[in-house]
């Protein structure tokens, strides 16, 4: 197993793990928080309108993105816990500025250099992850994104208080607690996670060597399709649920509360089990499969009486959930497991753009296709989901292959640069 900090003993990868576990729980357990009342405050509290605060974040999630590649390439170089700290900061000073604004450009100024901070900390945290990934690589990413999911249900609820109480002073105490959980994120991270050196990059490295590794923008560009499932849930379900069913207002809450708590009972469990790229591919095409089941009984809601309505919702949820877990195993397994441990910034850094243009997408392709075409929307997302899964095999067989350490790595390592010193199980 190649890459500084992935051996050494149990003892002493438990400590940096958990350090990022806290620290991976407090920042989303702000995020929790703020996400769910954002819309509210700069609606109803800066007095923008919906539209241009809609204009704002889509300016700001674009800008962005920019961000991945340049701030994997800083981590690569000068040590990925640096830059992990500085753009965790960067965000504790942007939200806390938020409290601040008083007008559209204000709010986007603002939003976009959050958008940088929060893409760069995702490629350069990705590194630190793999860095602190021990010996069960796959174990640890599962522990770390259950307690991610825990986080924002916990913030969520928490944020349900402030919305109840609906004041300037409510909506204020939850954008200062998300930006002091950034802060709590940084301090734990800089006393608990070693600042652990650069590795030793090979003179075929290059900035954009990602870019030309074709079988990991491949993954990528199906793993930000397969993204689209996040928003089925959050997005598409519940304006179904309310415009198109005669089910309860509650329901839309009951089936977010089911999604988040299946994933968290059952991420560690199925996720440990995803450890090796040919795993990550068989992973992907279970959850396309059972997404192919979820989507049909997910429009099956609006043709039953309104007490059946929220069952099989449920239902649908429930095998959508299991179908999530799934996904993201495979994913988070092919997204570090294909990266080079030299590069493992600059890899992450693209995995994170391109998730995060799949889900800017996600509502227009969802609430402008899906929704406009009905039961038959609801069928072919089923169906582009399933297909989805079915490529999950080849292309990891694909990747896998380019690996060097493996048997058919000689054959095509010379046409998709990119590839580091990992054997094909090393995520580390």
């Amino acid at each position: 197993m190649t890459g500084a900090g992935v051996g050494g003993t149990a003892g002493a990868e438990v400590g940096p793990q958990r350090a990022l576990i806290i620290a991976s729980f407090v920042s989303r357990v702000g995020n929790g928080l703020f996400n769910t009342a954002a819309i509210l405050y700069f609606t109803l509290v800066v007095h923008l309108p919906a539209a241009q605060v809609g204009v704002g974040l889509t300016i700001a999630g674009l800008c962005g993105l920019a961000a991945g590649i340049p701030a994997g390439n800083l981590a690569d170089r000068y040590g990925a816990r640096t830059v992990w700290l500085v753009a965790v900061a960067v965000q504790a000073v942007t939200m806390a500025a938020f409290v601040f604004i008083d007008s559209w450009l204000a709010f986007t100024i603002v939003a976009t250099l959050d958008r940088l901070g929060a893409t760069a900390a995702g490629a350069a945290g990705g590194a630190v992850v793999a860095r602190a990934s021990g010996e069960r690589p796959a174990a640890f990413r599962a522990r770390l994104r259950t307690w991610v999911n825990l986080g924002v249900v916990v913030g969520t609820l928490g944020a349900a208080f402030a919305i109840q109480i609906d004041t300037r002073a409510a909506y204020t105490a939850l954008i200062l607690a998300n930006a002091a959980s950034f802060a709590g994120a940084g301090i734990v991270g800089l006393v608990g996670v070693p600042n652990y050196r650069p590795l030793p990059r090979p003179e075929e490295h290059r900035r954009w060597s990602v870019l030309a590794d074709r079988p990991y923008v491949s993954f990528v560009a199906l793993y930000s399709a397969m993204g689209l499932q996040y928003q089925t849930v959050s997005l598409l379900l519940p304006i179904w649920l309310s415009a198109h069913t005669d089910a309860p207002r509650w329901t839309v809450a009951v089936v977010y509360a089911v999604n988040s708590g299946v994933c968290v009972l059952l991420q560690s469990r199925l996720g440990a089990k995803v450890e090796t790229p040919r795993q990550g591919g068989r992973a992907f095409r279970l959850a396309g499969l059972l997404f192919l089941v979820s989507c049909p009984l997910m429009a099956l809601t609006a043709d039953v009486p309104a007490w059946v309505a929220p069952v099989l919702a449920v239902l649908a949820v429930c095998i959508h959930s299991v179908g999530e877990v799934w996904e993201s195993s495979g994913g988070y397994t092919l997204g570090f497991t294909l990266a080079p441990d030299h590069a493992q910034g600059q890899y992450q850094g693209f995995f994170g753009i391109g998730f995060n243009a799949g889900q800017a997408l996600a509502p227009l392709v969802l609430t402008g296709a899906v929704l406009a075409l009905g039961h038959s929307g609801w069928l072919l997302l089923g169906v582009f989901f399933a297909a989805l899964g079915l490529a999950g095999p080849p292309i990891a067989a694909w990747a896998e292959r380019t690996r060097p350490g493996t048997p058919d790595a000689g054959a095509e390592a010379g046409t998709d640069a990119g590839q580091g010193s990992r054997s094909a199980t090393s995520a580390g």
